[in-house]
């Protein structure tokens, strides 16, 4: 099984806009913890937690990802 090295870092949240207005292809992945919550807060373009997970495979791996945790 190959391994593969993962850079995370923190950012704040306007540094998270900057990221997100400088790249379209970005992701924006929201951990609020319940989809009632996320259908009612989350930023146009987001997507839940569980969607995340579901299509993790699928996603491009040279594509920023931002987790925003509510």
């Amino acid at each position: 099984m190959a391994h593969t090295t993962t850079m995370v870092d923190r950012i704040s949240p306007r540094e998270a806009r900057r990221h997100l207005d400088a790249d379209p292809n970005a992701l924006l992945v929201c951990g609020y913890d319940s989809q009632e919550k996320f259908e009612k807060n989350h930023p146009e373009g987001a997507i839940s937690l569980d969607e995340f997970e579901s299509r993790a495979d699928s996603l491009p791996k040279d594509r920023e990802i931002i987790f925003y945790c509510a």
